[in-house]
């Protein structure tokens, strides 16, 4: 769909993903889903809440994964 969302899960990346890379993606995402890459001022307030709710549904999903072979579930039960 968009290649300059990176995967943000190992082993992609070496350790879990910052806040700053799933809001980037996020609104890459949402650039690319709506075809806008600033929306104008009237559109501003649902662009924002759109991009905070897939950082938000992003986070919650790397969370949730078990990667098999990385020692990142390991690493997330200890932490």
């Amino acid at each position: 769909m968009c290649r300059s969302i990176k995967t943000l899960r190992p082993p992609a990346l070496p350790e879990e993903a910052t806040e700053d890379e799933i809001r980037a993606a996020a609104l890459q995402y949402v650039r690319k889903v709506s075809g806008f890459r600033a929306p104008a001022a009237h559109n501003r307030e649902v662009f924002d809440r759109a991009v905070d709710a897939i950082a938000e549904a992003t986070a919650e999903l790397l969370d949730g994964l078990e990667v098999r072979g990385t020692g990142a579930s390991a690493a997330r039960e200890a932490g």
